[in-house]
């Protein structure tokens, strides 16, 4: 996994669109953050998932994803070491993030793998 492949999978979501967000690109659905790449630094990712959602991948996958320090960690940002992260991992994250943020209607048309 790489950047330009997180960024290919974040995009190919109904809706989704790429802008910026303190100097890092960001992936939105209908204005609402879902993914961020180059946070903390590059080569990571980062994806905004409900703390179950974090845990079961932290716990699968504990060598590609980890909680954001602080109170962000805690609500469910999770970081992605895109060179450890296989592609399916990242995939999947990157739905469920999408699906955490986009209107039912839009996630309607993406269903759950």
């Amino acid at each position: 996994m790489n950047a330009q492949e997180f960024r290919r999978i974040a995009l190919s979501f109904p809706g989704a669109a790429e802008a910026s967000h303190m100097g890092h690109p960001d992936f939105r659905v209908t204005g609402q953050i879902f993914a961020t790449l180059g946070y903390p630094r590059p080569g990571w990712g980062m994806v905004k998932l409900t703390p179950e959602q974090q845990q079961w991948l932290v716990r699968t996958q504990p060598g590609s994803f980890t909680p954001v320090k602080g109170a962000w960690g805690r609500a469910g940002n999770t970081s992605v070491r895109l060179q450890k992260a296989p592609k399916g991992a990242v995939r999947e994250a990157l739905m469920l993030a999408w699906r955490n943020r986009a209107p039912k209607r839009l996630a309607a048309q993406v269903p759950l793998e």
